[in-house]
């Protein structure tokens, strides 16, 4: 059995930089947050500069990792789940706001709620792996607290309405890491370079000839193969996929993103990928499109300024929205 199983690799990143100055060199830093590694590479003339503007960009992200993530002891929506009730800052408002938005387009599909039925799934270090697929009086008994319509916000105060709901920031949290990581690079005079946290990435700028970054997404069926090539320009993607986190019963796979109604993993779709313009947005976005239509999400994609999707079906077919750059292998 293969519990919870990270594929570390997502993208394979084609850092050609071409048409740059001799001087110009790409200074890379890689640190351990969020319980993944994010990578930082941006190109300078001054390595000493480039260096101290990675630095800051991590020190972001561990600011983020210690203050929100669920996971963290202490952190203000660790506190949040434990006594049912917490005062958030703006910035803290303004990410569970994003949340609820989310929440709302997915006609409460996606919802971060989810920790019970992936307890009961094993999709947490804190049970024993499983042997059997969970029965529905357990599936039936974890869904009685999945509901984010119980966190009310009162302003900057949070309160949850059910001892044993709890949010989990996972499916969103990191893409806000990186994106507030983008934006730190950028007030340090960063023009080139990028930032990536397995599922979630953002390419600061174009290379250094003036064309997009080219980056690999993998064949969902086979990770270790390329799918195809999707261009950035000064953009973000975020992926989901059926393949990056996983239990094995009896035998078969059981991915980690879970239907609502069905108490299942969500069963049309093996990936979707967002391009856009916010690294949270991505991140959300992936998530959330995964577990809503087919035909939604391109609609939501078509009728959004700079938001594109690829969607992966069970069947392998390719789905993409109007405006995104793809080439397929």
């Amino acid at each position: 059995m293969s519990k919870s199983r990270n594929i570390f690799l997502l993208f394979l990143l084609f850092l050609l930089f071409l048409g740059c100055e001799k001087k110009v060199k790409r200074v890379d830093d890689e640190r351990f947050a969020f319980g993944t590694f994010f990578k930082i590479s941006i190109f300078s003339n001054n390595e000493k500069i480039a260096k101290q503007s990675i630095a800051d960009a991590f020190i972001e992200i561990e600011r983020i990792d210690s203050k929100y993530n669920s996971k963290v002891k202490g952190s203000l929506t660790d506190n949040l789940n434990t006594f049912k009730k917490e005062t958030f800052d703006e910035e803290g408002v303004f990410l569970l706001n994003e949340v609820n938005k989310a929440y709302e387009l997915s006609d409460s599909k996606y919802d971060v709620t989810m920790e019970p039925l992936m307890t009961v799934w094993g999709f947490s270090e804190d049970v024993p792996p499983r042997t059997s697929i969970p029965t529905k009086e357990e599936l039936d008994e974890a869904a009685k607290n999945v509901d984010f319509s119980q966190i009310k916000i009162s302003g900057n105060d949070i309160a949850i309405n059910g001892d044993n709901i709890k949010i989990d920031t996972g499916s969103f949290l990191k893409g806000y890491a990186v994106k507030k990581a983008g934006e730190k690079l950028r007030e340090a005079g960063v023009k080139s370079g990028f930032i990536s946290a397995i599922s979630s990435i953002e390419a600061i700028g174009v290379k250094g000839d003036g064309s997009p970054w080219k980056i690999g997404v993998q064949n969902p069926n086979n990770p270790s193969e390329i799918l195809g090539i999707i261009e950035l320009n000064n953009q973000s993607m975020g992926v989901s996929g059926d393949y990056q986190t996983y239990v094995e019963i009896d035998g078969k796979r059981y991915h980690h993103i879970l239907d609502k109604e069905t108490k299942y993993p969500v069963e049309d779709k093996k990936m979707v990928v967002v391009v856009n313009k916010d690294s949270l947005e991505a991140d959300l976005y992936s998530t959330t499109f995964f577990v809503m239509p087919i035909e939604k999400v391109l609609e939501k994609a078509n009728n959004t300024a700079d938001l594109d999707v690829l969607i992966v079906d069970k069947n392998d077919k390719i789905y993409l929205s109007e405006n995104l750059k793809f080439h397929k292998k």
